[in-house]
């Protein structure tokens, strides 16, 4: 268990998000995990969110989850907050993976609304509750509503929960509809001012002017001088500059999309960071399609600004 006094709030700035790195017989390689995370730590990790999607958390066994937070709350060594992906489509799954996360000695968890049920909010409401009240480690909802839970959760159950719970601390609402962003900050703020609102990926200047109080990373790995200049100049203000930087940011999220996390992984890799494959039924790039990428890459201007190699 961790000694350390438990977060009350989402520790401002990027949140990085590893990938799972996999040997070439399909098993989770750790020694390579250990050094994407220490790579992610020395590029202005604020937190680490363990098991996300990115790092197919679909495509892990429970023991290969569970081995995964150990490992990274045993490298992180206290440095900076590990947040553990604990979503399953059962809510009795969800909370043994939560205290498990809490044994480990994590920070803190985040869970989605359980895969394809597509449950009532009221059953949602529940859900989360459960995942909440089994563990005493704050709590982050995770929202997703066209792409991964197929429902989201609404204003008056984020109120709910808020209210309810003073270690639910924060809410990551991936829709990239930034109405219903509006509305659950809104609500949530109404509520609790200092609770947590971010979006999945680097859209910085939408999440964090329209009161979003953090960013998640999934090119921070790849590419974390491109990632920190976006965030610093989106919080300082600097929103022309900002633009281009989100224009140079969207055009690479289109190429990473399809068929993701493959061409992210592949990008770790032409960076000088081989992480492996994905795992079936997320297919590898071919030698053509990590040739278009690496023309991306280097069309970006973000080859050969970006450090290669660990």
């Amino acid at each position: 268990m961790s000694d350390r006094k438990p977060l009350a709030a989402l520790p401002r700035g990027i949140i990085h998000v590893p990938v799972t790195p996999f040997t070439p017989d399909n098993k989770v390689d750790l020694d390579t995990f250990s050094r994407v995370i220490e790579f992610l730590l020395r590029h202005n990790a604020s937190s680490l969110c363990i098991n996300l999607h990115l790092a197919e958390s679909l495509n892990l066994t429970i023991d290969e989850r569970k081995r995964l937070a150990k490992t990274a709350v045993a490298v992180v060594a206290g440095r900076v907050p590990v947040i553990v992906h604990v979503s399953m489509p059962g809510t009795d799954q969800a909370v043994d993976l939560a205290r498990h996360a809490e044994e480990a000695g994590a920070d803190c968890v985040i869970a989605i609304a359980p895969y394809y049920w597509k449950p009532s909010q009221e059953a949602l409401y529940a859900h989360f509750s459960a995942i909440m009240s089994a563990t005493g480690l704050p709590f982050i909802a995770y929202s997703s509503p066209t792409i991964m839970d197929g429902i989201g959760i609404a204003p008056s159950t984020l109120v709910k929960l808020i209210e309810r719970f003073p270690k639910f601390i924060g809410l990551k609402e991936a829709s990239h509809n930034w109405e219903k962003y509006l509305e659950l900050g809104r609500a949530a703020k109404t509520v609790r001012p200092d609770f947590g609102l971010f979006v999945g990926t680097e859209w910085m200047i939408p999440c964090l002017t329209l009161g979003g109080t953090d960013c998640m990373s999934v090119f921070g790995g790849i590419a974390p001088r491109f990632v920190k200049a976006l965030y610093d100049a989106t919080t300082s203000g600097r929103l022309n500059d900002a633009l281009e930087l989100q224009y140079k940011f969207s055009e690479l999220y289109q190429i990473a999309k399809v068929e993701y996390p493959a061409p992210t992984k592949a990008m770790w890799d032409i960076m000088g960071r081989p992480v492996g494959s994905p795992r079936l039924p997320n297919r590898p790039l071919s030698a053509d399609g990590k040739k278009a990428i690496r023309s991306a890459l280097e069309k970006l201007g973000l080859f050969d600004s970006e450090p290669h190699g660990w």
